[in-house]
């Protein structure tokens, strides 16, 4: 991988470039830098999330994802490159599976609310959304491995699950939308 920084203020991006990790200079406005900056957010807030009381398991996750987010991270940072591994995208679908069992089938649509943990959760949900989109329309323009969107789209319904587990810490639960179409059809 490129250089490790030693010098944090360059002064070589006040044109308005960066370098990526191949030593080539785009635009900060480029489609990957767009996507290197959503991602780096997402990992941000999954740190602020991780601030919040969890139980180990959930936190040892989010930890193992704020690496695997840095690898992707990496990854875009080179074109061509790949850091970020098909079985990255394996772990999120088992943790998927494990943590939307213990859960009650969802019958209303849920506010992205709750808990302080799980309300920042649904943050780290759609910052991966947006990631993901980032991603998408990076790879309409240049060619990208798979592997980068199918773990956003992963790891966003992932947060949806988990802020669903955090409501419930300590006998919390959801937090429902009071849709007024829907009470008046069971009024009816």
């Amino acid at each position: 991988m490129g250089n490790r920084l030693t010098q944090i203020a360059t002064r070589t991006g006040d044109a308005g470039t960066t370098g990526l990790g191949d030593n080539t200079r785009v635009s900060k406005d480029h489609l990957r830098v767009h996507a290197m900056g959503d991602v780096d957010e997402l990992n941000s807030h999954i740190g602020v999330l991780l601030c919040e009381e969890m139980a180990p398991d959930v936190r040892t996750l989010l930890v193992e994802i704020q690496h695997q987010l840095f690898n992707l991270g990496g990854e875009l940072s080179i074109p061509g490159f790949e850091l970020l591994k098909p079985e990255a995208v394996l772990a999120l679908d088992e943790a998927l599976a494990t943590y939307n069992e213990t859960l009650p089938r969802l019958q209303e649509f849920i506010l992205p609310a709750g808990t302080r943990a799980a309300s920042q959760a649904h943050v780290c949900r759609t910052v991966a959304r947006r990631a993901e989109r980032a991603v998408v329309a990076l790879g309409n323009e240049e060619a990208l491995k798979d592997t980068p969107r199918q773990y956003l789209n992963r790891l966003s319904d992932l947060m949806f699950v988990l802020a669903r587990v955090l409501n419930r810490m300590n006998g919390g639960d959801d937090v429902y939308w009071k849709s007024e179409r829907m009470a008046q059809g069971a009024a009816e």
